[in-house]
């Protein structure tokens, strides 16, 4: 075992850390896009929606207009 086996290993798994909260991160931004657009179709306000998803009313017509 060589002298930086211990910092190479720390770096694989910081970056298995990463890949997977990328992974969270855009289900998560999936998910949230999926229900903002059911509670814009049930009639919910834009202004509503972003106040319940701590995103500004652009914020919330920016992820509307994303495509999954």
């Amino acid at each position: 075992m060589t002298e930086h086996a211990p910092i190479l290993r720390s770096i694989r798994g910081a970056a298995k850390r990463r890949e997977s909260a990328d992974t969270a991160k855009r289900q998560a931004t999936d998910d949230l896009r999926r229900y903002c657009k059911d509670a814009q179709d049930a009639g919910v306000s834009v202004t509503r929606i972003a106040s319940e998803a701590g995103l500004s009313r652009q914020g919330v017509y920016d992820l509307l207009a994303e495509r999954p």
